[in-house]
């Protein structure tokens, strides 16, 4: 993809495709980080920190068809209610 940096108001934009944000699972609104490499800019999609989880993505990664199945954990051990 070619694109042109552009200046919005004091600072430099880059506009960036749908089809490009998608195929690096990034969204509008996601945070990014955004680095240099041997004279390449490189932006790369922040880790999310533990505990701020977004629950329609985890949702989404769920497998299709995944059926949920209920365990035995065996005999109480302790002093466990069941």
């Amino acid at each position: 993809m070619v694109t042109k940096i552009q200046k919005w108001g004091n600072s430099q934009g880059l506009r960036l495709s749908k089809q490009l944000l998608e195929d690096a699972h990034i969204s509008v609104g996601d945070n990014v980080e955004v680095s240099t490499s041997d004279g390449q800019i490189v932006i790369s999609p922040t880790r999310r920190v533990r505990g701020k989880q977004d629950l329609q993505d985890l949702v989404s990664r769920i497998p299709k068809g995944y059926k949920s199945a209920e365990l035995d954990w065996g005999e109480p051990v302790g002093k466990e209610i069941w």
